[in-house]
């Protein structure tokens, strides 16, 4: 395994080799809102719970919908929704292929959900276990701008994204892709507003905001995409 300069800042800040060679799965409570869940007709989360397989698209998220009970799967490419005895209510294989065209446009189901939130999400918090993935090329285009290139066996907004990170501390600045189950015009960039540090010591962006990119590259003030807030931080080891 190679990394670049940046890569290697940017997981010694975040904790390190080990810790996520070693991680297991990471439990987090989240808040979103903004106007991506107002222009699909979803609810906002407030303090919803998710468990996210560190080293593989495997993520849950309790509750992903109006009713409290129903948690929402992202496994690998597909999709299901689960009871509070973990039984299987509703799956879709192979969910992005379902966001081509239809009503999707303009309104999202608990499943349409369950993938976006999900993939988005496991992208996002993993982000230092990304860095050591042999099958993504990451590329550095200049210190502390990396570009990635994702495979098509990794759920992600597009193939090609670009991560920011801060020279000094090795902290990532800001994200940029297009969420093309979306809209192929759909770029955005992810700008980490501030991070925090779990009781464990783990430093992790705690506050992010969605913005569309402008055309210099610069992420525009408004409107507000998605205002994402993470309460709670825990990396599951390995035993």
């Amino acid at each position: 395994m190679s990394l670049t300069e940046t890569a290697e800042k940017a997981i010694a800040a975040y904790g390190g080799c080990a810790l996520w060679q070693n991680a297991k799965t990471l439990e987090v409570e989240i808040s979103a809102s903004g106007l991506a869940f107002t222009l699909k007709r979803r609810p906002f989360f407030r303090h919803a719970k998710m468990i996210l397989d560190v080293h593989r698209p495997y993520s849950t998220l309790t509750p992903i919908g109006c009713e409290s009970g129903i948690t929402g799967v992202l496994d690998g490419p597909n999709v299901r929704l689960e009871n509070r005895q973990g039984q299987v209510i509703s799956e879709r294989r192979n969910a992005r292929d379902y966001f081509k065209i239809g009503r999707r446009l303009f309104i999202w189901d608990d499943l349409d959900m369950s993938y976006f939130a999900n993939y988005a999400s496991w992208n996002y918090f993993t982000l230092p276990a990304l860095l050591m993935r042999e099958d993504i090329i990451w590329t550095e285009l200049e210190p502390g701008w990396l570009e990635a290139q994702f495979p098509d066996e990794i759920p992600t907004h597009s193939r090609v994204q670009r991560f920011r990170f801060d020279s000094k501390t090795g902290l990532l600045i800001q994200h940029d892709y297009t969420a093309r189950i979306i809209s192929p015009l759909a770029a955005a960039s992810n700008v980490v507003l501030q991070h925090a540090k779990n009781s464990s010591g783990v430093v992790y962006p705690s506050i992010r905001q969605v913005t569309p990119k402008g055309p210099k590259g610069r992420p525009l003030g408004g409107p507000v995409l998605i205002h994402l807030e993470i309460h709670d931080y825990r990396l599951i080891m390995s035993h």
